[in-house]
């Protein structure tokens, strides 16, 4: 029977959609890991193929922009699996239009999709859609597990875990992050119009004050980073979120006598506020709930 399908971009191999079926099976986890190897470069072989993983099949079929796939098992006819993999492209197409598939920049954009996947596939494992015989001009090519591996940089035989694209869609904003965000705006206006106005009195008489108000620059960029952290994801985020913090500290602490201690505690309390919220606004895990 057919296990799990999925519909890739041709071009990259960007996984577009795919059924959301749950198979806790050691050797359906594994196929599916070299399945998403082979979507890598699959702009780079027969529109038809096949790959035997344990005792399973993964089965491809290529047209235009997309690419469908499946597991099935190896006793399921192969004639049937590309029918199941032509109806989906022919689906989808119906559906989605070049221009949609083209612009779409995260992981299953239409996991919406599904709902079609299932169903077909439904007909074709329960016998409503009889399998059709493939021409031998359109016969699938055979492709080995060690051409997978090696077109994905893999040498002396060791094959790594292929890590899926990753989400960076961040966790909703809560309150307390919505004030963070608030005040940090309110300290980086402060801070910038501090700046600004040191820097009109004093740059007339000369620059003594130059440093003041580089610190009050650095202060006013420092929060509106803490912010951007905050609102969209950033590799290293808690690393750069802790280095802004100091900056913001050190900048105070230098315009000691500008600003008296409460005013210097209130901003680096923002700024501690801010890291907080950083730290604990984690990306949403797409696998979550989805089973895909």
């Amino acid at each position: 029977m057919i296990l799990y399908a999925c519909i890739v971009r041709l071009q990259d191999g960007l996984p577009l959609s795919a059924s959301t079926d749950f198979h806790p099976n050691k050797e359906v986890l594994e196929c599916k890991r070299w399945l998403r190897r082979l979507c890598v470069n699959l702009s780079q072989r027969p529109a038809r193929g096949t790959a035997r993983v344990c005792d399973l099949n993964i089965h491809f079929c290529s047209a235009g922009d997309i690419s469908s796939l499946t597991i099935c098992s190896s006793t399921y006819q192969s004639s049937a699996a590309f029918s199941f993999l032509e109806e989906l492209i022919w689906e989808f197409t119906s559906l989605y239009n070049s221009t949609a598939i083209t612009i779409a920049s995260r992981p299953y954009a239409f996991l919406e999709f599904d709902g079609v996947i299932q169903r077909v596939k439904h007909n074709f494992n329960y016998g409503a859609s009889p399998p059709i015989q493939l021409e031998s001009s359109t016969a699938p090519v055979p492709v080995k597990l060690e051409e997978v591996a090696e077109a994905n940089g893999i040498a002396n035989g060791h094959v790594p875990t292929q890590v899926s694209p990753v989400n960076h869609r961040m966790s909703p904003v809560s309150a307390l992050g919505v004030l963070s965000l608030t005040l940090n705006i309110m300290c980086s206006a402060l801070s910038l119009i501090r700046g600004v106005h040191l820097a009109e009195h004093s740059f007339q008489d000369g620059y003594d004050n130059a440093g003041r108000v580089l610190a009050f620059l650095a202060a006013f960029s420092a929060s509106i980073l803490q912010c951007y952290l905050y609102l969209f994801y950033s590799p290293g985020r808690t690393l750069k979120a802790w280095a802004l913090l100091l900056v913001v500290g050190l900048c105070n602490l230098y315009l000691y006598g500008l600003r008296n201690l409460w005013q210097i505690g209130f901003h680096v309390f923002v700024a501690s506020l801010s890291v907080v919220q950083i730290v604990t606004r984690r990306p949403l895990d797409r696998h979550s709930g989805s089973g895909v």
